[in-house]
């Protein structure tokens, strides 16, 4: 276990096997080599980051290729309050180089503090990050079923300048050539504040996002990434399996929901454990809620699911899970501890 300044996030970069990146909300990102934390950050961008909350520097991603192009991506909220995702450079497989940074995408979110989404994540060479409503209560704007905003939504994007431009739209994106902005890739969704990829085959892929709820269910959806392409999640028609505003025809159900009348309040989305050192989990989906501190578990599978297994493994303030090159398990927490899971 180490302790690191409201850490959010704990990342691995391709190509570097013996390092992990550890997400502090303040705005720096800090390096764990073999086991021990460093005393430099890797990144500090604190002045530009707004903290506090639900908002602050609350990811970073690294493309397949980072090794050799030295590039990566961060997201966080600004002084302003608005979502921002850019480029940046490492000078060493330690150190970034500040001076580098390139802003790729703004996303307008003064209105409210909370609802800022918040997690970047690579599948070949386009991005996809998970963004929030807008904040307050019941998205009274409208953002998640609005197909012209960017928030409540999954977003997928090229971030590589191309032709001048900060980023380019995959042409397989489902509304490109329709109404609608061209970089969502699915919508409805409340505050998908932590999810993950689950790469069942390389040909198919699929999404496993916690939602995190209003004032009764949080949600976990797992879904298959084609037919996450175009989907809706629901929000704010449904909360849950419930109307929530009125219903819609054709949108995604949940594949499990967690009552508030059990003392959930926030759900952290997981990962599906890979690591074969860990037999009792192997297969299985981690997930926790922030107000619980239970590490939670279930089989995986689109559609409903009905079991959950307690791991016996207490997590309070949970903020993510992460994983090694190699499956090793992370979890970390927002009072300070970063854990590997062990059995």
């Amino acid at each position: 276990m180490a302790r690191f300044d409201t850490p959010v996030e704990v990342k691995a970069a391709p190509g570097f096997r013996r390092l992990m990146f550890v997400v502090e909300q303040r705005g720096r990102i800090m390096v764990i080599r073999r086991g021990k934390k460093l005393r430099r950050p890797f990144l500090d961008i604190s002045g530009r980051v707004r903290a506090g909350g639900e908002q602050g520097l609350l990811s970073v991603g690294f493309p397949p290729d980072y090794r050799r192009t030295k590039r990566f991506y961060v997201y966080y909220t600004d002084r302003t309050g608005d979502i921002r995702v850019v480029e940046f450079r490492r000078a060493s497989p330690v150190r970034a180089r500040r001076g580098t940074a390139r802003p790729v995408i703004a996303i307008r979110h003064r209105e409210n503090s909370n609802h800022n989404g918040g997690q970047l994540h690579f599948l070949g060479q386009h991005l996809y990050f998970g963004t929030g409503d807008g904040g307050g209560g019941g998205d009274t704007a409208g953002n998640a079923q609005n197909r012209g905003s960017l928030l409540g939504k999954l977003i997928r994007i090229d971030p590589r300048r191309r032709a001048g431009r900060p980023y380019s739209v995959p042409a397989s994106n489902p509304l490109v050539g329709r109404a609608g902005r061209d970089e969502i890739f699915s919508w409805g969704l409340r505050n998908p504040f932590r999810w993950s990829f689950d790469r069942v085959s390389a040909s198919q892929p699929r999404v496993a996002i916690g939602d995190v709820g209003q004032d009764r269910f949080e949600e976990i959806d797992y879904v298959p990434l084609n037919r996450a392409r175009g989907g809706n999640f629901g929000w704010n028609r449904y909360e849950g399996f419930s109307v929530f505003t009125e219903p819609l025809a054709g949108t995604i159900k949940p594949s499990l929901v967690l009552p508030h009348g059990d003392g959930n309040c926030s759900v952290i989305g997981g990962l599906t454990v890979r690591d074969r050192r860990l037999r009792g989990l192997r297969g299985r989906y981690l997930f926790a809620d922030f107000c619980v501190g239970k590490v939670l578990s279930v089989r995986p599978r689109t559609g409903r699911i009905a079991t959950i297994r307690d791991t016996g493994l207490r997590l309070p303030q949970a903020s993510s899970f992460g994983e090694s090159a190699s499956g090793v398990v992370y979890a970390s927490s927002l009072s300070g501890p970063v854990y590997r899971i062990r059995q």
